[in-house]
């Protein structure tokens, strides 16, 4: 039986960002108990570490596999990640991906199913602080659920934000206007994306509009966050989209200890109608992305099923 070997040139060939966020409809099987979703694990070595995810979606996808990457701190070039696919039924190996973007991809389309959740569904206008690779697949999975009609993007660099502002304003058929300020880019928002590198806050949780939901995907661990906690003390709604993986954060996440820890539901709960998004137009909602596994090994499915069309 043939398999396919994909690397990063065709994943930005055949990917459509609506189609992966659908795939992300696994959240169901998280409901269900037919995904499996251990929390990451580790080899590690003096030289650096590493990391693998697992899972399976056994029944709609029907597929298991892995994702590999390092955490080796060099500037060696050849660092890649890698994602196995296998039939979950039969055992028989369907393909594997090689490169950085499928990781920022899956990330993105959580985000975007997370703002399809939880975001009023008359947000118009988003913010978002980071320009890194997450940031550009947040965004792009937020354009596919919402009808954004203005995006605000800052970052401490003048030339990335501006790079960012006219790379994405061509690929999305969208105004992306650079701001030169956190508060500017986000204080009326309807969604704010922050996809930082960033181990301080970022933005202030007094400049929060009512209605707002925030994506965070940056640091969130005790020893540095890019979102202040005080952002928490104003959401109705917190979500994540693996409570394992976040208990299982070392250091711990940035809520742990914290009164709003108990308050962190899991995102398939209120995708499958267990618990509301919102009660209210005006409440605030928070996300924080930790990575699901298994949901990797979903987007590689459905990336390899694009390339065969």
């Amino acid at each position: 039986m043939s398999y396919q070997v994909l690397t990063e040139s065709d994943v930005l060939r055949f990917t459509i960002m609506k189609p992966v966020i659908e795939a992300i409809s696994v959240f169901r099987e998280q409901v269900n108990a037919t995904l499996v979703s251990p929390p990451r694990f580790q080899l590690e070595t003096e030289n650096g570490n590493l990391v693998f995810t697992a899972g399976a979606a056994t029944e709609t996808e029907k597929v298991i596999g892995f994702r590999v990457y390092d955490s080796y701190s060099n500037d060696h070039s050849g660092h890649e990640q890698l994602v196995s696919v296998f039939d979950s039924v039969t055992g028989v190996f369907k393909g594997v991906i090689i490169g950085n973007l499928l990781g920022a991809l899956r990330t993105g389309a959580i985000g975007g199913a997370a703002i399809k959740a939880m975001s009023r569904s008359d947000a118009e206008q988003l913010a978002i602080i980071g320009t890194g690779i997450q940031a550009r697949t947040q965004l792009e999975a937020a354009i596919a659920i919402r009808n954004i009609k203005r995006v605000l993007v800052y970052s401490r660099n003048e030339i990335n934000r501006k790079k960012f502002a006219e790379e994405m304003s061509e690929k999305l058929d969208l105004d992306v206007i650079p701001m030169d300020s956190p508060k500017k880019c986000v204080e009326k928002a309807d969604i704010i994306i922050c996809a930082t590198n960033s181990r301080s806050p970022v933005i202030d949780a007094d400049w929060l509009k009512p209605g707002v939901h925030i994506n965070t995907v940056g640091p969130k661990s005790v020893k540095g966050h890019e979102l202040p906690i005080e952002v928490a003390g104003k959401s109705s709604v917190i979500t994540t989209d693996s409570l394992e993986q976040l208990c299982a954060y070392s250091p711990p996440h940035f809520l742990a200890n914290t009164p709003y820890e108990q308050n962190i539901v899991q995102l398939s709960d209120i995708i499958t109608g267990k618990t509301p998004g919102r009660t209210s137009i005006n409440d605030v909602t928070l996300f924080c992305s930790v990575g699901l596994s298994g949901t990797e090994v979903v987007v590689a499915h459905e990336i390899m099923k694009m390339a065969e069309k």
